[in-house]
């Protein structure tokens, strides 16, 4: 019986000693979570070949410019203002051209004086011409002296090179005229095409300097509308094609447009190729820089 009972006292302090060893120092094993692989990612769907697609870009116009100063001067005259119709070559405004005025008056003297002087020239030459004929028949009817008949024949010469010197000095004259000319010209400000003046940037008794703008000038017509279009619809898109084009001030009214150019090139940051199209009959309510869309319901 004691040998019992010391058996079970082993069997139960080596049971405790096993209970104490199983604590926060005994590994523990965990279940590894499970691997899930990444789901491959979905492809970008493409645009459908006959998918309805609105493009939108600005109204423009071909002729469309900042009228800027040839020359500096003072504003004299402001013929023109905002809103006004002009013709091509039309005076709009003037700058101050009294000195201009007079030189050119001073030009022109100088121009006549040249004139009267190169005919002057050119009758001594015929006179000295005449002179040596007489000296040369006389020479040789023995009535006079070689020394006197070289003497004619120099002064014929000279004539001569007189007159050629006339006739560079009146080029030289006429060319004075034309360069002062062109600077007064240059003060009169004129519409370089049919158009209305969109924005006027100065006021009489402005100093302006070369450069500085005084109008601008735009055409109201042929209107035309920009745009770019993805990659994907090039060969579907032509020359010649008819497009229908609305307003934002007016969605409700269609207005008909004809591409008249579309680019041979897709840019490669965007991947997409502009299109120019006009408009056909636009009405009177479409104004150059206002925004339109295009749609492209019908192309195949």
């Amino acid at each position: 019986m004691r040998l019992k009972r010391s058996t079970l006292s082993l069997l139960l302090l080596a049971g405790l000693v096993a209970c104490g060893k199983s604590g926060p120092d005994t590994p523990v094993l965990a279940a590894s979570p499970a691997v899930v692989a990444p789901a491959p990612p979905a492809p970008a769907a493409a645009t459908p070949r006959n998918s309805p697609l609105t493009a939108s870009g600005p109204l423009l116009v071909e002729n469309q410019v900042d009228v800027a100063a040839q020359r500096p001067g003072q504003v004299s005259k402001l013929l023109a203002d905002v809103g006004q119709a002009v013709s091509k070559g039309q005076l709009l405004a003037a700058l101050d051209d009294r000195q201009l005025s007079a030189e050119r008056d001073a030009a022109l003297a100088r121009l006549h004086s040249a004139e009267a002087n190169l005919n002057d020239w050119q009758a001594e030459t015929r006179m000295a011409e005449a002179d040596f004929r007489r000296a040369q028949g006389m020479y040789q009817a023995k009535l006079n002296t070689e020394e006197e008949l070289d003497h004619a024949r120099y002064k014929k010469e000279g004539s001569l090179f007189e007159v050629e010197k006339g006739k560079q000095e009146l080029l030289r004259a006429q060319a004075d005229l034309q360069a002062i000319t062109l600077e007064l010209e240059k003060t009169h400000i004129r519409a370089p095409f049919d158009g209305v003046v969109a924005r006027r940037y100065v006021r009489v008794g402005q100093e302006i300097a070369t450069g500085d703008r005084i109008f601008w000038v735009t055409a109201v017509r042929p209107l035309r509308v920009k745009f770019t279009l993805p990659e994907n619809f090039i060969g579907r898109i032509k020359v010649g094609q008819n497009l229908a084009l609305t307003c934002l001030d007016e969605p409700g009214v269609r207005h008909q447009a004809k591409v008249i150019q579309v680019s041979p090139v897709v840019d490669p940051s965007s991947g997409t190729f502009e299109v120019l199209a006009q408009v056909v009959n636009p009405g009177g309510n479409l104004r150059p820089g206002m925004t339109a869309s295009v749609s492209l319901e019908n192309l195949k």
